[in-house]
């Protein structure tokens, strides 16, 4: 097919995928429609598992390197503020409105149609993997973490989200820390018991004003923010544990392991993480594909927002047609004009290494 001819069937399948509910975890009738659309132009072979969807190209070679090309088809629930139906495709002024039409639909269908254009050429470079998948939204355990056991190694992976078509080559990690300082109770008339919360309070301090050793050439220091407190029962009784919650951005810097292991040796207070799964993610900025941008006329940058790169242990470069800022808000839109472009910059762009 044409490019001209990808731009339509990619706009019409973001369509149907709009007026098609897929919140995460039930997107069961959009991986449907996916799986229909790339057998209907041509794909010979699909692979389904859960509400996943992924193909392989028509040519493809167990001793060629392999590239995987990812977005996920879930969309949050709309919230209260739309003035539209979100569950209707409706083109005014060159946007597209819908709910998911800017995360991801629009960077999801213009990977769909690049794969489709590669798909049957002969004599790549490079395998290439296509996989639609669920649960992104959530970071669920039933999306791209359960798709990759499934996929050969990886070269590499372009994650579709919209960030304008420039280069997201690093991306901040996730860590959600539950931390508990223990006293022992007592009257608080008397000169009995230990405080938690005066246990806690050099803890918390600590959060505040530490600096690591390593520092993000993208992002600079590591943010950690405490943001929930829980202490007492009532007003004439020493606590004796004070319980907070610790928001950490993590960076490039070091793994979510790495850091989790410097602040369990700096407190004197217990130090639980709810999972180290939500890693930051980089890929060198000479590397042949991120070059490859650049000779586009893209930038890089790194991003603050989370994704699916941070299940996926593979080098990785985050790129897509739409706003990040239209994610998750009222009357969310993508414009036409946007799709057209990333479907030729993702053609080109691995046309540069394919």
């Amino acid at each position: 097919m044409g490019i001209e001819t990808l731009i339509r069937e990619a706009t019409e399948l973001l369509k149907k995928l709009i007026a098609t509910s897929s919140l995460s975890r039930e997107e069961n009738l959009t991986a449907e429609l996916i799986n229909i659309f790339l057998k209907k132009h041509g794909v010979a072979e699909t692979h389904t598992l859960q509400n996943n969807v992924w193909a392989f190209n028509q040519y493809f070679n167990s001793e060629k390197p392999t590239i995987l090309l990812n977005s996920h088809h879930d969309t949050v629930k709309p919230n209260k503020d739309w003035t539209k139906d979100p569950f209707t495709p409706e083109v005014e002024e060159g946007k597209l409105f819908g709910l998911g039409s800017n995360d991801a639909g629009g960077a999801l269908v213009s990977l769909i149609a690049t794969f489709l254009y590669y798909y049957p050429q002969p004599d790549l470079k490079y395998n290439l993997v296509l996989a639609a998948t669920a649960e992104e939204e959530i970071s669920g355990q039933n999306g791209i973490a359960k798709v990759l056991p499934e996929l050969p190694e990886l070269a590499f992976a372009i994650v579709g989200e919209p960030t304008e078509m420039q280069l997201a080559i690093a991306e901040k990690g996730l860590m959600v820390l539950d931390c508990t300082a223990f006293g022992k109770s007592g009257h608080a008339a008397r000169n009995q018991g230990v405080n938690a919360i005066s246990k806690a309070l050099p803890c918390i301090e600590w959060f505040h004003s530490f600096q690591y050793p390593k520092v993000s050439e993208i992002f600079g220091p590591i943010k950690m923010s405490v943001t929930v407190i829980q202490a007492g029962t009532q007003h004439n009784v020493i606590p004796d544990r004070c319980q907070f919650t610790v928001d950490v951005r993590t960076t490039d810097a070091y793994s979510n392991r790495e850091t989790l292991a410097i602040i369990q040796e700096h407190l004197d207070c217990e130090v639980k993480a709810r999972s180290t799964r939500l890693n930051p993610s980089y890929i060198d900025p000479e590397h042949p594909i991120v070059v490859a941008g650049k000779t586009l006329g893209r930038t890089t940058f790194g991003s603050p927002t989370l994704s699916d790169q941070a299940l996926i242990p593979y080098p990785s470069l985050k790129i897509g047609p739409g706003k990040s800022e239209r994610s998750h808000t009222a009357n969310e839109f993508i414009f036409l004009k946007e799709l057209e472009e990333g479907i030729d910059l993702y053609i080109q762009l691995l046309g540069k290494v394919l």
